[in-house]
């Protein structure tokens, strides 16, 4: 396909899945000949610079609160030098912003991908406006079933179509766990070589809900003395997250390991991967744990039972509930032959269905102005 000019518009580029999907989203672009740029509506973020290393152009509009018409012109100033190409916005906000900024600008298409399940409440400003934005919105693609079917509720209404393009990762970055690597992120984490291994990756923030994990973990200590827990990623619930495993008496069984850029490798060293959030989309870190072969156990929300079937390569439980997480990871950690069946048939799966490639071939042909379907054949991707 002819080589085309994207325009991807973020809220910024800070260390998250979103962030990360567009990252890679744009290298498959340039390997498949196409120019991307990235305007972010307010600071770039602490990724911009793998970006901009790359020779990508990254420019942020530094939107201050409430309606800033100034970082509305900026964008639009940005926009203006690119007539002809393709405006792909991330999220609601990045949205609704970019399209006002783009009034009257020919541009080739206009294409939204909603990233999470949207705003607990339709009725906000928020969702509103995102709404009214739908008249110059080309395509609007969420990241799962469960989330096209919501946005379909909502009454998000695009000029030509609302659809789902379930995210995708590089499964080259990945591989298997197993004793060894388990054996080795134990002594490097400084507990027993035959520690078992529960880790979870998230951003610390309420929605993820590492609250309930911490006292399902403390749960599952009583009668699973070797179980350990790695929490990966950052945020303004660190301290108070730090606290609760204080209060739960967990000492040394939890480690803390903030953000890292070596998230595969961690994964190598889990036996379980646990996901406790209250709402997700199409969960970055589901699909990574699927490809290092981990057992999951998730809360049932959003589109975790597109990738986690329960009983098949890991078990689904209800949120906000910290008994049921607990029996959930017990069980797993008291079957490990099971367990490993779980892990290998999430990483068939991931193989078959995750890739990274599939979803860029599915946003190219978006571009192009075909419509897409999720059940399009894997083996179409490799073109990209």
């Amino acid at each position: 396909m002819k080589g085309m000019e994207v325009i991807h518009f973020v809220e910024n580029l800070e260390r998250g899945g979103l962030e990360r999907t567009v990252i890679d989203l744009i290298a498959a672009q340039r390997d498949a000949g196409h120019t991307c740029r990235v305007i972010c509506l307010f600071e770039p973020g602490q990724l911009a610079n793998e970006l901009t290393g790359q020779g990508v152009e990254v420019t942020a509009c530094h939107k201050r609160r409430g309606m800033d018409w100034a970082a509305v012109r900026r964008a639009r100033a940005l926009l203006r030098r690119h007539p002809g190409a393709v405006l792909h916005t991330h999220n609601a906000t990045a949205h609704y912003h970019a399209v006002l900024a783009a009034l009257g600008l020919p541009l080739a298409r206009v294409i939204n991908s909603r990233h999470s399940m949207g705003a607990k409440d339709p009725r906000s400003r928020k969702e509103w406006l995102y709404r009214r934005s739908m008249r110059l919105t080309d395509y609007v693609a969420g990241v799962c079933e469960a989330a096209r079917e919501c946005f379909a509720d909502q009454g998000v209404r695009p000029r030509q179509s609302l659809l789902a393009v379930p995210n995708g990762i590089r499964l080259e970055r990945f591989q298997v766990t197993d004793a060894a690597r388990r054996a080795a992120l134990a002594a490097e984490l400084g507990w027993p070589a035959d520690s078992r291994v529960i880790g979870t990756v998230g951003r610390l923030q309420p929605v993820k809900d590492q609250q309930a994990l911490l006292r399902a973990f403390a749960q599952v200590r009583v009668n699973v003395p070797k179980a350990v827990l790695a929490v990966v990623g950052d945020g303004n619930l660190r301290a108070p997250l730090e606290r609760l495993a204080s209060e739960l008496e967990l000492g040394d069984a939890v480690r803390f390991l903030g953000d890292r850029s070596d998230v595969p490798r961690l994964l190598t060293g889990m036996e379980v991967f646990a996901l406790s959030s209250l709402s997700e989309g199409y969960s970055i870190a589901l699909l990574e744990a699927c490809a290092a072969a981990l057992p999951i156990v998730a809360t049932d929300v959003g589109g975790n039972r597109e990738i986690v079937r329960d009983g098949r390569n890991g078990r689904l439980v209800a949120p906000g509930d910290p008994a049921g997480l607990a029996e959930a990871l017990q069980a797993v950690l008291a079957a490990p032959e099971a367990a490993a069946r779980m892990g290998q048939a999430g990483r068939d799966w991931v193989l078959a269905e995750g890739s990274f490639r599939t979803m860029a071939l599915r946003y190219e042909r978006l571009y192009a102005g075909h419509s897409v379907s999720a059940d399009e054949p894997a083996a179409e991707t490799e073109a990209v």
